[in-house]
């Protein structure tokens, strides 16, 4: 039986019966079994690609099922999701490939009619691929975008009242795209076209990012972890977007930052270089497990200034009020900027996941101020697109305490990246206009600016 597509399986059923992150689920299996590296390759891609179009998967599926997708046992349904998605969504894979793995799989994790059932609709979708039914664009336009791109329909629904046709159809194709994969310079240790040169050695074709001066693309990347630049902390895994936050928080040496949201620890390891290894960063989480992860970056990239600590943003510490020259917070949120990059996103957010973590937001924006010196920075910054989370959130934040005003950002970032809001200390960054993962950053000074 193929080893990649039974653990892409496992991956998917844990994803969408067990509620388990995509990255982490199949980090988990990857880690389990030794796959060669094509194996890998085509694992992740069956992960990733069948839960990105599983809402257009299982319309199909529906339209050659004889039996209700909800009465169809969750290993099955996840077979025949793999293989539709190889059918339709892939052109590399043959189609006898795809659906004789299929009905290999569903004899070891179905029932004894599993296996004919499974080669059934699969064969059937194969041979009428060309009659499949679709809605109607003119008469069911937001059911056509929700099934074309394969969202929610409350999200296309939100989405077309705040945007537009035009963006929100661009939006939905981006999140559909592969992001590229970007990777961060330790410049503790090298320059950025040193690290290119390392990779190039290791045979990996390596660019430089588009918009931050320490971003390196990946064209061809392979299982990183394995790699001696890796294992040297030459370099960390990190989008552009999330660079940007630390360059905007732009710490000086010497200075006492405290990041109060930091796990996995990107943008505390970040801080820390940026300030070369002088002065402190307290970097926090409310989990254990996650602080053991910062602490295993930081000591791969060996930054020695940063110090974690177990502590929830929602409460104030009395130890740090009117001490910190910057605070991070980079907020948790309803991650709807970065669902090209972590597609089960769209699948575990509801409608009202968006007031609810507003209300956390406000909660831990409102606590992390306190820590902010008089002439001090206060950087707030998000993985979403939504305003209510975004400018909407620092404005109302403002609003109750007008001794924050934003700070003009422009100076601090590329020309490509400027405007009007950047002047006024914020920017909304899109992953179908930048081509980077959908982020916002807003940046505060407490007292006269």
């Amino acid at each position: 039986m193929d080893i990649a597509r039974e653990t892409a399986l496992k991956v998917l059923y844990d994803i969408n019966e067990k509620g388990a992150y995509s990255n982490i689920a199949l980090n988990k299996y990857l880690g389990e079994y030794a796959l060669k590296d094509v194996d890998r390759a085509l694992a992740t891609d069956l992960v990733y690609g069948t839960v990105k179009w599983k809402l257009a998967l299982d319309r199909v599926i529906e339209q050659f099922s004889s039996v209700r997708l909800k009465k169809i046992s969750p290993w099955i349904i996840n077979i025949l999701r793999l293989g539709v998605y190889q059918l339709l969504f892939t052109s590399r894979i043959p189609e006898s490939a795809a659906c004789n793995e299929c009905v290999k799989l569903s004899k070891k994790y179905g029932h004894a009619a599993s296996s004919g059932f499974v080669n059934a609709v699969l064969r059937n979708i194969a041979r009428n691929r060309d009659i499949i039914r679709y809605p109607d664009r003119d008469k069911e336009y937001e059911e056509y975008l929700s099934v074309k791109y394969s969202h929610p329909q409350w999200i296309v629904r939100h989405w077309l009242s705040r945007f537009g046709g035009e963006f929100t159809e661009s939006l939905l194709d981006s999140n559909n795209e592969i992001p590229e994969f970007t990777v961060r310079t330790n410049t503790l240790k090298l320059y950025r076209d040193q690290l290119i040169e390392e990779f190039r050695k290791e045979g990996i074709e390596a660019v430089a990012g588009r918009y931050h001066e320490e971003a390196v693309i990946l064209k061809n990347p392979s299982s990183i972890a394995r790699l001696d630049s890796y294992r040297q902390g030459l370099f960390q895994v990190q989008d552009e977007s999330s660079m940007l936050v630390g360059s905007v928080l732009d710490p000086w040496e010497g200075e006492l930052v405290i990041d109060v949201c930091s796990a996995p620890g990107g943008k505390a390891t970040h801080i820390a270089g940026l300030m070369k290894g002088h002065g402190t960063v307290i970097a926090r989480d409310i989990h254990q497990h996650k602080i053991s992860i910062i602490n295993d970056a930081a000591k791969r990239l060996g930054t020695t200034n940063i110090k974690t600590e177990i502590f929830d943003a929602t409460h104030v510490d009395e130890r740090y009020i009117g001490k910190a020259d910057r605070v991070l917070v980079d907020a948790p949120c309803t991650g709807l900027g970065i669902i090209r990059r972590k597609p089960d996103i769209k699948w575990a957010r509801t409608e009202s996941d968006i007031k609810e973590i507003t209300a956390l937001q406000e909660s831990i924006l409102e606590a992390s101020s306190k820590y902010v010196k008089q002439g001090g920075f206060l950087v707030y910054s998000t993985c979403t697109i939504e305003p209510e989370e975004n400018e909407e959130m620092v404005k109302k934040f403002i609003k109750s305490n007008p001794e924050f005003n934003f700070v003009d950002i422009s100076d601090i970032l590329p020309v490509e990246l400027t405007s009007e809001t950047t002047r006024n200390g914020y920017i909304q960054i899109f992953p179908n206009i930048h081509k980077i993962d959908g982020f916002f950053i807003a940046k505060l000074k407490r007292g006269d600016c």
